[in-house]
Order: structure tokens, then sequence, then C-alpha cells
């Protein structure tokens, strides 16, 4: 009988730390939910969503093809351009940056522009192999990312990616505006601007930049694994 105390004792106390256990990874759930719940709500992320939440809108107004939904388009989607800038803005100002935020604002910025650009290609904007390769850089670039995460290496954002996606923004923009429309400012004016082809000289620039960017990037990611596993 006495051999069976000690026994007894570990199973009570084995019991006990499993409740604990689950009590405190329940804790940390609920907290974890509360946390994405308040997320989804701060402002930052309020404009992610919004640009999200505009992005069919972009493409209602694609798709109908006329001078005025071309033109409202490309407004849109400047509007949701502005929206990228201040929800980063606001956030590190107010340090609201967060793990919700974080997976969002990129996502949001690169289904906004690979689904214009899809569009643009079906309504003959834009030549499908020039989406090809900017999908493929994309892609290219955000594998770089995630394995240089799971080493524990963080590659910043180089001057050339950030030129690409300035050209790129603009690009677009005029790609959506697609007719001619006359432009008069009060220093100089231009009769029948074709912005279809402003749009695609911008865009075959903001390749390039794509394409040296991510060899650019490469050698950054190279580098840094390099030098991480010599320490």
């Amino acid at each position: 009988m006495p051999s069976d105390l000690p026994h007894t004792s570990v199973w009570r106390s084995s019991d006990e730390g499993s409740r604990v256990t689950a009590k405190g990874g329940s804790l940390a759930s609920s907290r974890l939910r509360k946390s994405l719940g308040e997320d989804a709500f701060n402002l930052p992320n309020f404009l992610t969503l919004l640009r999200i939440a505009l992005i069919p809108v972009v493409l209602s107004f694609l798709y109908e093809q006329t001078p005025q939904s071309s033109f409202w388009a490309a407004m849109v989607f400047t509007l949701c351009s502005i929206t990228d800038f201040l929800d980063g803005w606001i956030a590190r100002k107010r340090g609201l940056v967060s793990l919700l935020g974080q997976f969002l604002d990129p996502m949001a910025d690169k289904v906004l522009v690979v689904s214009s650009l899809i569009v643009m290609v079906e309504i003959n904007r834009v030549p499908g192999w020039a989406v090809i390769v900017i999908v493929a850089r994309e892609l290219a670039v955000t594998s770089f990312r995630v394995i240089a995460m799971s080493e524990g290496v963080a590659i910043p954002a180089g001057q050339g990616g950030k030129e690409k996606a300035a050209l790129q923004m603009v690009a677009l923009v005029m790609l959506m505006v697609h007719y001619r429309f006359d432009i008069d400012f009060w220093f100089f004016q231009i009769e029948k601007l074709d912005f279809n082809s402003v749009g695609l000289v911008l865009l075959y620039l903001s390749i390039l930049f794509a394409i040296t960017s991510a060899g650019e990037y490469l050698q950054s990611f190279v580098r840094a694994i390099e030098k991480r596993k010599g320490t």
C-alpha cells in the first residue's frame, strides 16, 4: 500500500500540470484572438482592409472599357496607393505595427497589382509576358525572404526595389486611363496624349528595375546566409 502513494502523488501532479498547461494554452489562445481582433480595427489595418475591399471596384471599372470607367479605375487605384503609404506611415508613427498588418499589407499590394495586370492582359492593354515576368520576380523574392526568415536573417528592401514599385504604380495608373486625353496645365499642353503607350514604356522600365533589384536581393541574401553560417 505505501508503495502506491508516490505513484498516486505523481499521477495527480501530472494531471494537475496538464490542466494548468491546458489552461495556460487556452489563455494564450484567447489573448491571441483578442489581440488579432483589436489589430483588425486599428487605423492602419482598417486602411489595408479598405484597400482590399476596393480591389473589385477597380477591376469592375476596368472591365467596362470606356474612357469614363477607365478614368475612375485609375482614380480608385490611386486612392488604394495612397492608403498603402498612409497605413505604413501611421503604423510607424503611432507604434501600431502588428502581426496582422505585416501579413495583410504586402498581400493587399500584390493582389491589387497582379489582379489589375491580369485584367489588363485580358482586355489587351498589357502583354502577357510582362505579367509573367512580374509575377515570377515577386514569387522569387518572396521565396528568398521566407528562407532568410527561417534562418533568422532580415534583408531590407533595396533602393532598386523601391524604384521598381514606384514606376510600376505610375505605369498601372497610365495603363488604366488607357485612352487619349488632352493635357492642359498652366505651363504646358499636350494634345491627345496616348496614356497606354506611356504606361507601357514605364511598365517595361519597371520590369528592368524588377530584374536588376531581384539580382541585388539575391546577392544580399547569399551574403547574409554565408555570414550567418560563418559565425
